[in-house]
């Protein structure tokens, strides 16, 4: 697949997203990573699943795979995507909502790695980023919990997520929703999954796992 052919994919399933009030009750959250170099082939992605609101680990899945599609930011979904769906597949416990390390709609395309997998997985994802990848936002207060809206930087009055500081002389953190679910809820559910640490703990124990996993500390 060339990146040309990527992108038109992308604007197809751009139009499948569906931004939405999530109102059911969320008993179990996951958190989705993947871990590799930045221009190797070999990808360890990984999900672990969280009792919600309690943050207590209760099963996870991890997978080894190979890409030849080339780091493209914007386009990490068609590096990323296929091994994160793998692990879904996998988990015994399928959780009641995904929170993705990387971009939901704040993307050029509005399909950023939460969206893309929520479309092709038909469930509600989050998308917690640790940079900005599109949008506009105010600068957030240094101030922990401060928070400001993200704009479409040609349509002031879309939102696309929140900019918000989860911790002192930190960066904040990028959040949208990537599927079934509105700005309001993804913003109120990573703050409850927030603790000492900046990433919240779904995308933070994922990360822990995936890197375990590619230093062979797990095999499983």
């Amino acid at each position: 697949m060339t990146p040309q052919e990527a992108i038109k994919i992308q604007q197809e399933l751009r139009h499948k997203v569906v931004i939405q009030k999530f109102d059911r009750e969320v008993t179990y959250i996951g958190g989705a990573d993947v871990s590799l170099n930045m221009f190797s082939k070999t990808i360890y992605a990984g999900i672990i699943v969280l009792k919600f609101p309690e943050l207590t680990p209760v099963t996870h899945a991890v997978v080894q795979s190979e890409t030849t599609f080339p780091y493209i930011p914007g386009l990490l979904s068609f590096r990323e995507a296929p091994a994160l769906i793998e692990c879904w597949n996998k988990l015994t416990i399928k959780p009641d909502v995904l929170m993705v390390d990387g971009q939901g709609i704040a993307h050029p395309r509005r399909i950023g790695i939460a969206s893309h997998i929520g479309v092709l997985l038909d469930i509600p994802t989050i998308g917690c980023a640790k940079s900005p990848l599109y949008g506009d936002f105010e600068e957030v207060s240094k101030v922990v919990g401060s928070m400001s809206y993200i704009h479409d930087r040609y349509s002031k009055h879309e939102i696309l997520g929140v900019a918000y500081r989860s911790k002192e002389r930190s960066k904040p953190l990028i959040i949208s929703p990537g599927h079934r679910m509105d700005v309001e809820n993804v913003f109120s559910i990573t703050k409850e999954c927030v603790k000492k640490y900046r990433l919240p703990e779904p995308t933070r124990l994922a990360h822990d796992l995936v890197n375990k996993f590619r230093t062979g500390e797990i095999t499983e």
